[in-house]
């Protein structure tokens, strides 16, 4: 058996890992080993409660407004007492967070091979996203496993000087992780009558824009001008905004004065299977998140991106995202677009998906053996 050492951190890793750590378990020529490094700590454990997935360590790193530089050397010294003790012959990781590129670091000191899913995606700004951009450029240099999500990440790591037997164009597991959770939790109507009655403040005469915004790039001046922005959407007697706000303080108290708007419902951080059923039954979104931007279009929800570059332009390019930049008039107008013409909405909400047909996780696998 192939012993194989998944390591996560966050949330958005845990989601996407999740359907890949399940089929690994289920596939007896590995032995899977799944580390938490507590990044997101509450948050990662709701995601792994829903895929029935129970951490063989937890290295609980998480401190309180803690420095990426402290968060990167407890990742390194972590990991590394971990792969001394389970002797893996590989690590799987996952994207562009700390947890990925120390992860990453480690096992290379210790001379253990790294297989990276999402991996290629970037801006060609190192500073946008921020650090994330340089955590997969670290990544993507040192894996020999190179799970490509897309041609165009296929693309971006030859053009670095990636050898081409160590690419897999695989599709993104995050849409293995969605459709698993639709066809599986969402379809049993004892759970779909809970999560109605969770979230009784949703009226479907109006029409509901999810919003996610937590970016450190856009502390400051940017959350001011997205703040604007959604005052001013909240204005209209169509809409209603659901904005489940992130825990860290610099989100909170940039948004928090929006309680006092009758149109906006600030809401906790949200459990996948909550946040998969509010995708479902919102009209659009708001974000800066990476992920969304990749699970909305499954759904037929077109996604405005708060940010002023993304690394996955392919759905850009397939019209199912839109770049609006944390600008006040440029969100407010794109916005306002899609509410008001049904043309413009059903033209980004029936494009495909260019991330995946739900089958990632299956090519992944078939690659590790």
């Amino acid at each position: 058996m192939k012993r194989i050492l998944t390591v996560v951190g966050t949330r958005p890793e845990a989601i996407k890992m999740a359907p890949l750590i399940k089929r690994l378990q289920a596939d007896p020529e590995f032995s899977v080993v799944v580390c938490s490094t507590g990044q997101h700590r509450e948050m990662i454990n709701q995601v792994f409660r829903l895929f029935s997935i129970v951490p063989d360590i937890d290295l609980t790193l998480m401190q309180p407004d803690q420095q990426l530089s402290d968060l990167t050397a407890r990742i390194l010294t972590g990991i590394e007492g971990v792969i001394v003790s389970e002797r893996p012959d590989r690590v799987l990781v996952h994207g562009d967070t700390t947890t990925t590129m120390a992860a990453t670091l480690s096992a290379f000191y210790r001379k253990v091979p790294v297989g990276h899913v999402e991996a290629g995606l970037r801006t060609g700004n190192i500073y946008a996203p921020w650090p994330e951009e340089v955590n997969r450029r670290v990544t993507d240099a040192i894996a020999d496993r190179l799970y490509a999500p897309t041609q165009t990440a296929r693309e971006n790591l030859l053009r670095e000087g990636a050898v081409d037997s160590t690419i897999h164009v695989t599709g993104n597991t995050i849409i293995d992780a969605l459709l698993d959770v639709i066809c599986g939790p969402l379809e049993q109507p004892p759970i779909q009558r809970d999560l109605i009655g969770r979230f009784p403040f949703l009226q479907s005469e109006r029409k509901t824009i999810l919003v996610t915004c937590h970016r450190r790039e856009s502390y400051g001046e940017g959350f001011r001008d997205v703040r604007a922005a959604l005052v001013a959407l909240a204005k209209r007697r169509d809409v209603q905004i659901v904005f489940p706000v992130h825990r860290n303080p610099n989100v909170l108290s940039m948004f928090q004065t929006l309680s006092t708007h009758p149109n906006v419902q600030l809401i906790d951080p949200l459990d996948y299977l909550d946040f998969v059923f509010m995708l479902s039954k919102c009209h659009l979104v708001l974000t800066d998140s990476g992920g969304i931007q990749e699970e909305a279009p499954s759904l037929g929800k077109p996604v405005l991106v708060m940010r002023a570059v993304t690394e996955r332009p392919e759905a850009v390019l397939a019209g199912t995202v839109k770049l609006v930049g944390t600008d006040t008039k440029k969100i407010v107008g794109a916005a306002s677009e899609l509410l008001d013409n049904e043309s413009v909405y059903q033209a980004m909400c029936t494009k495909l998906n260019p991330y995946g047909d739900g089958h990632a996780c299956e090519r992944i696998v078939a690659s590790l053996r």
